[in-house]
């Protein structure tokens, strides 16, 4: 077998190193490897718990039929704001007026009845006094007064109620908020059980329900921090993790544990004056203090991770040296370090996807990221 020639085997050889990367190549050679880096800082931050609550109405109201009737006409658009008072339906009040002028009538009747009984009844009472008629017919005409008055109460009552029907034709909105999707349209006949109408929910403020487990409970109360709910923080970030622009406020705490769960379930009022929070929606839930603590803060993008946890690269004297970190949350776009780095080092933030425990560097000052918001997140 023929062995490979000379010129043959240069040319794999240079073939293999030109797939290396250039870094690798680098590092390989001993050569220094270019790496951008930021100064490690220290900023006021508020230490935060982290949890899953739902966006719900203050109220939540299903529109429904009070009479039975043919619906008229719709007055709103679907999906946009109306307010308390607002029409929403018109039932055919045709029925209802014709039932309104008859008790109306009914109503003269009985006035009539008992007008004629009242006299009836003090004539009588006179003619006894003479002995012109009997004790007994003046009762006869005190009991026919009793009767006619009781009619009159009655026919009012029914005249009341028809008032009544007749206004149950136009629906109106009890609150103001967002209405839904009609579930019905005109033409259609409606009832008290032909179910809801349409729904409307209010919209600024909202509430944020979430489940606090009591392991939370008990790490709260041993650090100290116990439940003086007027000076928590409650901060929102949507499902994308953008954050919501408006802060909440703790106002309620159940009084009893979930026993399925194990869990407290707590709500925060939230302003809502954009209409941006949409009842139902999942929010991440950031509960946090008003004693801020003073924290080293990195850009998130320094972290990097392998089976023993989270760790960074550091520059000291020219060479890269790995540091195992312990985070306390987002603080804005950066992470806030609760243990291993102090302010002042060199953090690596590009450049170390190659990089080794002990490698030479040639280090460039970076940017440092802004970190407006300074109110980290930690799981519980």
């Amino acid at each position: 077998m023929r062995r490979p020639s000379t010129v043959a085997a240069t040319f794999l050889l240079a073939a293999t190193l030109s797939l290396v990367h250039p870094a690798a190549a680098q590092q390989a050679a001993g050569q220094p490897i270019p790496v951008g880096t930021v100064i490690a800082t220290k900023q006021q931050v508020n230490r935060g718990i982290d949890f899953v609550g739902r966006v719900e109405a203050i109220d939540r109201v299903e529109i429904r039929a009070r009479v039975t009737g043919f619906l008229q006409q719709t007055f709103f658009k679907e999906g946009e704001t109306v307010k308390e008072g607002d029409k929403l339906f018109q039932i055919d009040p045709a029925p209802f007026e014709a039932a309104l002028q008859q008790a109306q009538g009914a109503l003269l009747q009985a006035q009539g009845t008992l007008t004629n009984a009242s006299v009836q009844r003090a004539r009588a009472e006179e003619l006894v006094k003479t002995s012109a008629t009997s004790v007994a017919t003046r009762d006869e005409r005190v009991a026919a007064e009793k009767n006619a008055q009781g009619a009159v109460a009655m026919a009012d009552a029914d005249l009341k109620t028809a008032t009544i029907n007749l206004g149950y034709t136009t629906i109106i909105s009890p609150i103001t908020g967002r209405i839904g999707r009609a579930k019905v349209t005109r033409g259609n006949v409606v009832s008290p059980d032909s179910g809801p109408l349409v729904l409307i929910v209010s919209q600024d403020p909202m509430y944020v329900t979430f489940p606090v487990s009591q392991r939370e409970f008990l790490r709260v109360r041993s650090e100290g921090r116990k439940a003086d709910r007027d000076s928590l923080v409650v901060k929102l970030r949507f499902s994308d993790g953008t954050a919501y622009s408006n802060d909440g406020k703790i106002d309620f705490v159940d009084v009893t544990v979930n026993r399925g769960t194990d869990t407290v379930s707590v709500r925060a009022r939230v302003p809502n004056p954009d209409g941006v929070l949409t009842d139902g929606e999942f929010m991440r839930v950031a509960v946090q203090g008003d004693a801020p603590e003073e924290k080293v803060v990195i850009p998130q993008a320094a972290l990097l991770a392998d089976q023993e946890g989270i760790y960074v690269f550091v520059v000291q004297d020219g060479k890269a040296v790995m540091k195992r970190v312990k985070t306390a949350g987002e603080v804005g776009t950066g992470i806030a370090i609760d243990q291993g780095l102090t302010a002042g080092e060199q953090v690596v933030v590009t450049g170390m996807q190659t990089l080794r425990p002990g490698a030479p560097v040639v280090a460039s000052p970076m940017p440092a990221p802004a970190t407006s918001v300074t109110s980290p997140t930690k799981g519980g």
